[in-house]
């Protein structure tokens, strides 16, 4: 059974891992002992590909500013069999309920519950992943609070508990270090050869097209300035990056990256109220490294 994501989360990147993979530097399988950093994790999917593909990699760290996310990492990773037990319960649960008005209360009390912000650990992340297999879209979204708010989801039988899944990503996180907080802590953690992957909040495409409510704090322009700054540091100390955003219409990133080398990648989009505006849009890749695999082979 292979590692995947174990939530669902806006942005993901399994569709662009093979497009992420040919701009990962020319050598990167030659490099020895690599140190591989995610300071914003989110869904986790390109850690989960890295790990599983490149044997090189022999110490990993993630950080997200999401304490729920992180727990979540850190109960899987330690604790995956009461985290199983813990789901297969509220799973049989909810599946009893006959009724989608007694799903939409049974979702309501258990949003109400993970709001309290006062559960241990495993319930917390028991009702993360309740959340997220039930709420509309699989979105994590929060208010200025702090609260999740998704609305309901009307599924009948989401798979709410996959143990195949926790167990496998379990197995494959026993050598993660996970932090929780500000991105720029991460940099202490970079030795030898250290690649770092960046996958910010997304800057919105225009003034409508706004999500990236993942915690309370906004990631607005002067954030992405902030991040593009700790980009030149990770540049200055020797490391190599690779960072994932939305390709504004208004060069936004083309000006702020300039001295870098700016790709761009196909990426579809889901996450609109207008159907309209889904589908296949470009995304840039920026990197610190002339040499990439595609473009070397």
């Amino acid at each position: 059974m292979k590692a995947k994501p174990f939530v669902k989360w806006v942005g993901g990147k399994t569709q662009l891992i093979d497009q992420l993979e040919a701009l990962l530097p020319a050598d990167f399988d030659e490099w020895e002992n690599v140190t591989y950093i995610e300071p914003f994790v989110g869904g986790g999917a390109m850690l989960f590909y890295m790990l599983q593909t490149h044997s090189n990699i022999k110490s990993a760290i993630i950080n997200d500013i999401n304490s729920d996310l992180t727990t979540c990492y850190k109960i899987v990773r330690d604790s995956p069999s009461e985290l199983v037990n813990s789901l297969q319960e509220v799973q049989r649960e909810y599946y009893a309920l006959s009724s989608e008005e007694e799903r939409k209360a049974f979702f309501m009390t258990m949003r109400d519950e993970f709001n309290t912000k006062l559960l241990d650990p495993i319930r917390n992340t028991t009702l993360f992943f309740f959340l997220n297999r039930t709420c509309f879209n699989g979105l994590y979204r929060v208010n200025k609070s702090g609260l999740f708010n998704v609305p309901f989801g009307r599924y009948e039988t989401p798979m709410i508990c996959d143990p195949n899944t926790i167990y496998a990503d379990s197995e494959l996180l026993q050598n993660v270090e996970i932090l929780t907080g500000d991105y720029q802590e991460t940099l202490s953690y970079a030795k030898g050869c250290t690649l770092f992957y960046f996958d910010p909040p997304y800057r919105p495409l225009n003034n409508t097209s706004s999500f990236n409510d993942y915690t309370k704090e906004a990631f607005n322009d002067f954030a992405q300035r902030r991040l593009k700054e700790f980009c030149d540091k990770v540049e200055a100390a020797g490391h190599k990056f690779m960072l994932s955003n939305s390709d504004c219409q208004d060069m936004f990133f083309d000006d702020l990256y300039a001295q870098y080398i700016i790709e761009r990648v196909w990426a579809s989009r889901s996450v609109n109220a207008n159907a309209s505006k889904r589908g296949k849009l470009t995304e840039i890749l920026v990197h610190n490294y002339i040499a990439t695999k595609i473009n070397a082979a």
